[in-house]
This record gives C-alpha cells, structure tokens and sequence, in this order.
C-alpha cells in the first residue's frame, strides 16, 4: 500500500493525553475545558431530542439554525447572508476546513500555510494531492512577514490559509495584515480559508477583524467556525463554514458525500440557544480573566510569557533556561511535574525550536493553581 500521508504519524495531542493520563497529570495541553458547559444548552438538546429532532436534518443544515448564524454575523459584522446557500452546518471547524480545502485544491496546487500552524492544515492540503508553502511567522511576535509571502507566489498558488485569533500562539491579524492580504490577491484566482474559531476569544480591548467584515475578500474566501469553542462544548464537534454561494456549492458537494447531515437535536437546541447574544458576547470576559489569572500564577515560575491576545493559549518561552528540545522539556513537564503542555515545535513541519511550549488555561482557578504548583518543582 502506497500511503496518501506517509510522513503522519500519531498527533502531538494524542502522544501528550495519553502520557497525561499514564501520568495522572493535569492537561494543559490539548484545547478543552475543564468546567461545565451551559446548563440551558444541555437542557435544550434533551428537550429537542424528546421532542422528535431525532432524524436527519437537511444538508446544508436546520433552516432556523442558518438563520439564527445569518442574524448573528450582521449583528457582528454587518453583513447581509443568505442563509440557505452562503452558511453550511459541519461536524466541526476541522471538519469545515478539510472539507474548504478539498473542494478547491487540486494535485500540484500551492497553498500558503503560516507556521506554526494548526496541525491540520498541512495533511490536508497533501490529501489532495496539494503542496504546502510553509511561511514562518515572526518569532516572537508570531507576525506575518508578508515580503515573504509576496516571494512565494507562483502561477501555482492556489490558496492562502490565515488564522485568527491563532492557535497556537494566540496572536491576532491586524488591519494592516488585512490590507497587505488585499493587496497580495487582487486581480488574481487565490482563494483564501480564514480559520475563526476562536472568533470570540479576543482579550485586552481589541477587535477581531473577521474577514466577513471584507466584501472584497469574501468573494474568495471560506471562513470556519466552531461552536465547540463558543460554547465550552468541544466534544460536540459542530462548526459550519460561510462562503459565497458559488463557493458554498463547491464546499457542500464534498459535504454531501462525506457527512451529509449534522447531529440534528444539537442543531435544533443551537437554533434557540443562539439568539442569546449576551452570551457568546460575555466568552471573551470570562476567558480573559483565566488567561490573566494564569499569566499571575505563572510568575511564580521562570517562564517568560509571550502575550497571547486571543484563543484558549498562551505561549511561555524558557530559553535561557535550558538547552534541551521543546519535546525533550515537555516529556520532563508530565513525568516529573504531573503537567502536559504542548511543545510548540509540534506545530512546525520541520519542528522549528524556539524553547517554546504552549499552556491552555481554558480550565477551572482550582486545576491551573495546581497546575502551577506542580510547575515549580521542575529543574531546567
């Protein structure tokens, strides 16, 4: 057998929950919450589940629920949708973003992917018979070089993939970046996927600058979302993708052959549940006070943060500290701290080093004060 993805092997993710769990360590690895989720939500789905929401929905999803993400983007955005053929319901964000990808990249396309990246992003685009031009954002400010990018456009650049609020740095595109993008595909055939599913998740007073804002950019653009990360709900896996109607048909013609339709009672309860705008409002407040009540902890600590702006992360560099390798320390985290973290270099396909790790903080004061008890115990 000739493998489609011969150099993928097990996911950071999964090698560092299950030294977590071998380890019985606090995981401040992988991006989900340890506190609970909207009891209302919950209580939603088991009355749409009682009340016969039980069968398959339509593809492109449930209509009130397309309607209720269509009123939310213009309350956000202020931008005019058409639910039925611009919004698709997916299982989860990842899922979105394969499924963008897939319907555009074909063999020998590039795609611009800014590392470290997301770790999906890569075999994805290589699935499809696709190369990734790996770009390097700016450590340690994780900013976009974009001479670079204007360097790397060929005949062949078929897509760019942006991210923000990013994981896993937590850095966010600013209105230059977005002019500068503008800029690199006017008058050109480049599609781009904006990855937003931390959409909600922006911190110190600053704006996320979603590309649904950009008229001129959304005429190419398929924008990701999840509902997971809105909703401290990630084991839901549910997300959707917004792109323009001619897009969308191409998104949903890979969509109707791999998933179909998306857990029906889930959209029937977020179709109600959504309209409570207070609340995916109120996400960032809730999470910026963890990532601040974190970052005082961690003081305690030798790590040196690197301010994350948005998203469930936030980055701490110990490089004067120790000479060994991101996945070297992170091993010694779980073994002999009982902390698993991600080593940042997972996030690079040539494992990029810079004596990075990267924290969740996504969880309850009780598990990141542990946490952070445990931290102390190292010796670098």
């Amino acid at each position: 057998m000739i493998s489609k993805l011969p150099n993928v092997g097990t996911t950071i993710f999964t090698v560092m929950s299950a030294l977590a769990n071998e380890h019985q360590a606090i995981n401040l690895g992988q991006g989900f919450p340890d506190y609970p989720m909207s009891e209302t939500l919950t209580e939603l789905v088991a009355k749409a589940m009682k009340d016969g929401f039980n069968q398959y929905f339509p593809m492109a999803g449930y209509p009130p629920l397309l309607e209720a993400i269509a009123e939310k983007v213009f309350k956000l955005y202020g931008t005019h949708l058409d639910p039925m053929t611009e919004i698709t319901i997916t299982p989860g964000g990842t899922y979105a973003i394969y499924s963008a990808i897939t319907a555009i990249v074909n063999k020998g396309d590039e795609v611009i992917v800014f590392e470290p990246a997301y770790d999906s992003y890569i075999p994805n685009i290589e699935v499809n018979g696709g190369i990734a031009i790996r770009i390097p954002l700016q450590h340690p400010s994780y900013s976009i070089d974009w001479e670079a990018v204007k360097l790397a456009i060929t005949s062949k650049t078929k897509m760019i993939i942006i991210n923000s609020p990013h994981n896993p740095t937590g850095a966010l595109l600013g209105e230059n970046d977005i002019q500068e993008l503008r800029k690199i595909v006017a008058e050109t055939n480049i599609y781009i996927v904006s990855d937003e599913v931390y959409e909600h998740l922006i911190y110190d007073n600053l704006l996320h600058l979603s590309l649904l804002k950009c008229p001129d950019l959304m005429e190419r653009t398929f924008v990701c979302f999840s509902f997971g990360k809105v909703y401290n709900c990630t084991g839901w896996k549910i997300g959707y993708c917004i792109a323009p109607e001619e897009l969308t048909k191409e998104f949903r013609k890979v969509h109707q052959f791999n998933c179909f339709s998306v857990n029906s009672p889930i959209q029937a309860a977020l179709a109600i549940h959504l309209k409570n705008e207070e609340e995916y409002r109120n996400l960032s407040t809730i999470l910026q006070k963890k990532r601040d009540y974190f970052r005082e902890l961690m003081k305690a600590t030798p790590l040196k943060v690197i301010p994350s702006h948005g998203s469930y992360f936030e980055l701490y560099s110990y490089e004067g500290l120790s000479s060994e390798k991101e996945t070297v320390i992170a091993e010694r985290l779980v073994k002999e701290c009982g902390v698993a973290v991600i080593p940042t270099s997972a996030f690079y396909q040539d494992a990029t080093d810079n004596k990075v790790i990267r924290f969740c903080f996504a969880k309850k004061e009780s598990t990141l004060e542990e946490a952070v008890n445990r931290l102390r115990k190292i010796k670098y």
